[in-house]
């Protein structure tokens, strides 16, 4: 799919500011919205909105289906009136440009418990009929992701390898059995996603009345410790016991001299191939309903992936191993109609991959940190080689802030040496012409003045701030996804100058 020449926003929703010590889909995501449209973006995207797991990774979670309660408005659900302004307590003193997940968690869940029971005893009418309808028409997912969650919380949080077995391997009758015992905690489980759900959709709608589409991230692998692989463990390739016997990652290459280890257990594709690939329709089907365009993370995934034994500790010893192809996106496109797919097409890129991106006609992706260095992909991504079906980036949310990223010495998630920085930097300047802007603002410039019809600023880099300021620094489970703006930093002055920008570049 070819996209209209526009410009957007990267900006998780968990970054924006508001009370309860992480963002969320209240007041401050409207205004996020009036923002865009103020500054003339047409755009806004976020990462996976699942609810998450290990290390708070939007791309590690329990359900690639389920949004995560965690972005549910408190203030809404007063405004519905399910809760009362008493039914909030005082929240605690969160910092306002950092997500504690922990003081978060101990904040909100008690509340959101409380709202759940409030309006499953009390719901009547439409509200009860429009959460019964919500139940039946997401049964394929929310069923299993209920029970999933319920089982987990009654293990204390530990993976569903470790559970009960009989719960665990999903014996005949044994869901039942738990179904009934624990309907109470999963009837609290399915509320909060028709909450979420009710107030996504209602804020999706307010973004495309002000002309703002959403993009969302679809990453190609679910986690181990999900409800995906608990409910479909045939699909999989995992051990009786249900760990995986091979797991996903890169290889080595130059960012990382041990490649990345992810830990994802693999598909077992011949068997999801032998349903007409079922469950990818399904899944498709729904991130769908969630947003307008569909950024595939990991999409070289899809032609042939890196299979590492589970036993290893790094990336080093896998193997490459042919994916599904053009197949499973025939059958996407024979299901669900044209795709608005952004194929993520970054590292070990062959042409095989490419020719799918463009038999399917999906843009790829170039990003300007890495177009003056010694990445291998570098001149594909200085502006002169971009072609006009093509999304561009200045930096994406595993990059350092192009701030960050320009006063570094050195990288400490890549190899780049001092000696490197100081090339990198003299021949950036000399391709960019940097005069007295900042360097943010020279690389927005850039950027936006490209033929690439979609350009994509991370708010950090508009916002022009540092390192201090990074999502995720790949590699890491620590310390990522934390970043919050500051309830000011959107200024009319802010806005104004990125307007001018996209007219003056036909955005």
């Amino acid at each position: 799919m070819k996209f209209p020449r526009r410009s957007g926003i990267l900006l998780h929703p968990t970054s924006l500011p508001g009370p309860a010590g992480i963002g969320d889909f209240g007041t401050e995501a409207y205004r996020f919205i009036d923002f865009l449209e103020r500054s003339g973006n047409k755009l806004w995207q976020v990462l996976p909105l699942n609810p998450t797991g290990y290390g708070d990774s939007p791309f590690q979670c329990f359900s690639a289906s389920a949004g995560n309660p965690l972005l549910i408005s408190l203030e809404t659900l007063v405004e519905q009136g399910v809760l009362s302004q008493e039914d909030l307590q005082p929240p605690p003193a969160f910092a306002n440009h950092r997500v504690d997940y922990g003081a978060v968690l101990r904040y909100k869940v008690p509340i959101l418990t409380k709202a759940a029971h409030i309006f499953l005893k009390g719901s009547v009418g439409n509200e009860r009929l429009e959460f019964d309808h919500f139940c039946r028409a997401n049964a394929t997912w929310l069923d299993d992701f209920a029970l999933f969650m319920a089982s987990k919380n009654v293990h204390d949080g530990a993976p569903w390898t470790e559970w009960a077995a009989d719960v665990a391997a999903r014996k005949p009758g044994a869901t039942h059995d738990w179904a009934a015992r624990f309907a109470a905690e999963i009837e609290v489980v399915k509320y909060w996603q028709f909450a979420f759900f009710q107030q996504w959709q209602a804020l999706r709608s307010y973004a495309h009345g002000h002309g703002i589409l959403i993009i969302g991230d679809l990453p190609i692998y679910v986690a181990h410790d999900s409800a995906d692989v608990w409910a479909n463990r045939e699909l999989f390739f995992l051990e009786p016991e249900g760990n995986p016997t091979k797991v996903a990652g890169v290889p080595p290459d130059y960012f990382s001299a041990t490649g990345q280890l992810w830990g994802n257990p693999i598909y077992n594709w011949s068997l999801i191939k032998s349903s007409g690939y079922s469950w990818w329709i399904e899944r498709f089907r729904a991130v769908l309903r969630l947003y307008d365009i569909v950024r595939i993370d990991h999409f070289r995934g899809f032609e042939a992936y890196w299979e590492v034994p589970a036993s290893e500790r790094t990336a080093m010893n896998g193997r490459w191993i042919k994916g599904p192809g053009a197949e499973l996106f025939s059958r996407l496109q024979q299901e669900l109609g044209e795709l608005p797919i952004i194929a993520e097409n970054l590292g070990v890129i062959t042409a095989e991959v490419e020719q799918i991106r463009h038999q399917f006609g999906f843009p790829g992706m170039a990003i300007l940190q890495f177009a003056f260095g010694n990445d291998p992909q570098g001149p594909s991504f200085r502006p002169h080689n971009y072609v006009q079906n093509l999304v561009a980036y200045t930096g994406t949310h595993d990059n350092d802030t192009t701030v960050g990223w320009w006063n570094s010495e050195g990288t400490i998630d890549s190899v780049r040496t001092p000696e490197d920085v100081v090339k990198e930097h003299v021949f950036a300047r000399t391709y960019l012409g940097c005069a007295d802007e900042p360097i943010n603002w020279t690389m927005i410039r850039t950027v936006l003045a490209s033929v690439a019809n979609t350009a994509i600023i991370p708010l950090q880099d508009v916002l022009g701030l540092g390192t201090e300021a990074r999502m995720n620094l790949p590699g890491t489970s620590r310390g990522n996804w934390r970043w919050r703006f500051r309830p000011d930093a959107l200024s009319p002055e802010l806005a104004k100058r990125l307007r001018e920008l996209n007219e003056a570049y036909d955005r």
